[in-house]
């Protein structure tokens, strides 16, 4: 099959316990999209050498744990999802091993093909939250395209939400009717963007 065939979800990452080995560049470069996406995501991050970058940035984040240590298998024992960002092949490897064996879902840094799942550019206005993959064929074009969509969808978008779900939630009502007012209502809001 061509075309992109992966799946889109948005994970509650503050319900479960994501692993990171590796706490350098590469390391810093995931723990920031999974902090920035979810600020409360419990993490462990697991790495024998930890850059300063790294020490500084997760201290705005109490739930992460740093454990300065070589990488063991039993590390992943109570994870749920693990990332691996190191910059070397054979642990990576090891690490990818160890995850399947435990039935966890894995991102190896800068290898697709060992990847289960991959972390996207990410556009946020509030509450809206839009994931963009090139299904890891051209991570520039996914940064490209989250910057278009930046500087198109306005802040005051999240206003809007916050009034639909207002109005969604004093709506009354079997759930067809709740509907039809909702399509009236956004039909209205289309039609003045034009």
């Amino acid at each position: 099959m061509e075309g992109n065939q992966l799946f889109p979800v948005f994970l509650k990452l503050n319900q479960l316990h994501t692993v990171v080995i590796g706490a350098g560049p590469v390391g810093l470069e995931k723990l920031t999209a999974l902090l920035s996406n979810s600020p409360a995501a419990r993490i462990t991050v697991i790495a024998a050498e930890v850059i300063g970058e790294v020490r500084d940035f997760i201290t705005a984040f109490p739930q992460v744990t740093l454990l300065q240590k070589n990488f063991e298998p039993h590390d992943l024992n109570e994870a749920n999802l693990v990332v691996a960002a190191t910059n070397n092949n054979e642990l990576n490897a090891e690490i990818k091993v160890a995850a399947k064996l435990r039935g966890l879902l894995i991102n190896v840094a800068d290898k697709p093909e060992l990847c289960d799942f991959y972390l996207g550019s990410i556009v946020q206005k509030g509450d809206l939250k839009i994931a963009i993959s090139t299904n890891g064929k051209s991570p520039t074009i996914a940064k490209r395209l989250k910057e278009v969509l930046n500087e198109g969808i306005p802040n005051e978008l999240d206003d809007t939400l916050q009034q639909m779900n207002a109005l969604r939630n004093s709506l009354q009502g079997d759930f067809s009717s709740k509907v039809k007012k909702l399509n009236e209502v956004t039909e209205i809001l289309t039609k003045n963007l034009k």
